[in-house]
């Protein structure tokens, strides 16, 4: 991309150090080398520590009388700024590396005052219970993709990528009619969604939706596996880190819905 401003076009991506200065040497070796798995670990690591971080913080925060009044606003701030920064670097992955940790972080404020409502609306002991358990699950799932994407037992062919990608636009669809019905004062598909109903039909919902958000880091893993070994330029570490730490979070909040559910009549 060429920046309009003629003083900044020796530092273009993707134009190199070599065309842009007409020699190599030192300054060809300022140039980042390509996307790699590693570096990809290294990125997603660090935004998810940036998340927890943030949701550690907002978790305490909530749950301190002091600044309980701070948990509604923070949530919606997160989840705002969340979506537009989503957004901005879904569309522009050259931002990823610099949007990508605050994006973490206003993800993890969003989940920790989640996580601490969740957990105040459940019976005493069984709200943190409940809490840790989909940490806990989160990662196992995880690992359980991993380690099954790593051995070719998942393999996402043509027909497995389709299948999920469609599933998971079906998934925002009815998201998106359970939030316009509610708006309107429909609330029949909105009610599943709730964190407390423990209906049949409610567990099954969440069920399928934790499956398809599961499915969709084998998409993830393939996306990061496949840029490493094409070449494709070093920022492309912080877009995967971005995509897989979009794809936990929506694991997450739908383990702790689906566990709020099981335990909401106890």
């Amino acid at each position: 991309m060429r920046s309009a401003n003629p003083a900044l076009r020796p530092f273009d991506q993707p134009q190199t150090w070599e065309s842009a200065f007409g020699r190599s040497g030192p300054l060809a070796a300022a140039r980042p080398g390509p996307m790699t798995v590693r570096g990809t670990v290294t990125a997603t690591s660090i935004l998810l520590g940036i998340c927890a971080a943030a949701a550690v913080g907002s978790w305490a925060m909530v749950r301190s009388p002091e600044y309980a009044g701070l948990g509604y606003p923070l949530a919606i701030g997160g989840v705002i700024a969340g979506l537009v920064l989503g957004l901005i670097v879904s569309f522009k992955p050259r931002t990823a590396p610099f949007l990508g940790p605050v994006y973490a972080a206003a993800e993890g404020l969003f989940l920790g005052v989640l996580s601490a409502i969740v957990a105040s609306r459940l019976p005493a002991q069984v709200g943190e219970t409940v809490v840790f358990q989909a940490i806990g699950l989160t990662f196992g799932v995880t690992g359980a993709m991993l380690a099954g994407y790593a051995t070719r037992i998942i393999r996402p062919g043509r027909v497995f990528r389709a299948c999920v990608v469609s599933a998971t636009g079906g998934i925002c669809l009815f998201y998106l009619a359970a939030f316009v019905g509610r708006l309107l004062g429909f609330d029949a598909l909105s009610a599943v969604l709730r964190f407390d109903n423990g209906s049949p039909i409610s567990i099954g919902v969440s069920l399928v939706v934790v499956a398809i958000a599961s499915l969709n880091l084998v998409l993830d893993f393939e996306f990061i596996e496949e840029g490493a070994r094409s070449g494709m330029p070093k920022h492309m570490e912080w877009y995967g880190g971005f995509a897989l730490l979009v794809t936990l979070v929506w694991l997450y909040v739908e383990l702790l819905r689906l566990l709020s559910k099981l335990r909401s009549g106890d």
